[in-house]
């Protein structure tokens, strides 16, 4: 397996979950998304993933690191399936 390197922005307790709008959240942590789904694909141990990419202890704080990891992998999921389409189409929502 692959050496993952530490990346990205501070990570929310929940990722987003509207399924009809993309976040000015879901923009800045598009990189955050990729790892996940790379992660996930590799098959990385969840608590790995929290630790390293989403900068979580799964050891000190296991539920926050397991609700975290399963909320930002079912919304880069959902990014593959619909929160594409909406980028093609709407384009990122502004940061600011």
């Amino acid at each position: 397996m692959q050496k993952i390197i530490p990346l990205g922005a501070d990570v929310a307790e929940i990722a987003p979950s509207n399924p009809a709008a993309l976040t000015p959240y879901d923009h800045s942590h598009i990189t955050t998304y990729l790892r996940m789904l790379h992660a996930n694909a590799e098959g990385a141990d969840w608590r790995k993933v929290a630790q390293i990419i989403l900068h979580i202890d799964a050891e000190r704080e296991p539920a926050r690191a397991k609700q975290a990891y399963e909320s930002h992998l079912a919304r880069a999921k959902w990014m593959t399936e619909y929160g594409y389409k909406l980028v093609l189409s709407q384009g990122w929502p502004s940061l600011s």
